[in-house]
């Protein structure tokens, strides 16, 4: 999707690259001034693409989070992927639209979106620091306390390491969990390299200790970015409702000027 979402923003710039590089005032003399103008067959269908792109990528996003719409054929993360395509590339689409010529109340619109886009690029972030089930649905804190494993344990039945060497690497964990010490498995790997075990033994046990990590890091942040989670709400709603309601308007009035885009 990344790649389709490049491939037609190199497109678009391509196909009008001297139109939108004409300044304003000498565009009405450019010899496809009337494809290209937002209220060109060219121009006008992007902006309605675009604007069918965000308007049925909130709805099925929203239906399917809210109301459960095809869920049992659809995973919430995958429709989360296609929603965040399809709201990227419309905003890009309705950019071209424009024409890179904004005022009056468009303006309002399109900031809005340019608001929307961004706070959605912030929301995915903090998004993707919650664990989450296979399915999408966030996991609780005692979920996430669940999936640990008593690492001592672990390290002693089933490799036989002796005490001095278990208390060596719940230190290095320890380090790495309140001080965020960047060294920990590369000094882990060469106490376990004087060790005498296997190599695969040794992968074994740097995995382990590395998924103990990230599962350590988790919880610790797993409340507060639930919270900001919450707070991003917030901001991205308001900035949606602004835009959708000047688009209405803005159809609205193009309409009963008697714009038409092809039919």
């Amino acid at each position: 999707m990344v790649i389709i979402t490049i491939v037609t923003t190199v497109y678009l710039i391509y196909t009008g690259y001297t139109y939108y590089n004409t300044p304003l005032e000498e565009r009405f003399y450019h010899a496809h001034h009337n494809w290209f103008k937002p209220s060109g067959i060219y121009g006008q269908g992007l902006g309605i693409i675009g604007t069918f792109m965000i308007a049925f990528g909130v709805s099925i996003y929203i239906a399917r989070k809210r109301y459960n719409f095809l869920s049992k054929h659809i995973r919430l993360k995958y429709l989360l992927e296609f929603h965040i395509f399809l709201c990227t590339l419309g905003p890009i689409l309705i950019l071209f639209h424009t024409a890179f010529k904004f005022g009056g109340i468009v303006s309002i619109a399109f900031w809005s979106m340019v608001a929307v886009v961004l706070s959605g690029v912030a929301g995915r972030f903090i998004y993707i620091q919650i664990p989450r089930t296979i399915e999408g649905r966030a996991l609780s804190l005692s979920e996430v306390q669940n999936m640990k494993t008593d690492l001592a344990q672990v390290l002693t039945e089933k490799f036989n390491l002796k005490s001095n060497t278990i208390e060596i690497v719940s230190n290095l964990i320890r380090k790495e969990n309140t001080s965020g010490n960047k060294n920990t498995l590369g000094n882990l790997r060469k106490v376990l390299n004087r060790k005498d075990l296997p190599k695969k033994d040794r992968k074994t046990i740097l995995h382990m200790v590395k998924h103990e990590i990230s599962l350590s890091k988790k919880i610790a942040r797993l409340e507060k970015m639930k919270q900001l989670f919450k707070y991003w709400h917030v901001a991205h709603m308001p900035f949606a409702l602004i835009m959708l309601v000047i688009v209405i308007i803005h159809v609205g009035v193009t309409l009963t000027f008697g714009y038409k885009w092809i039919f």
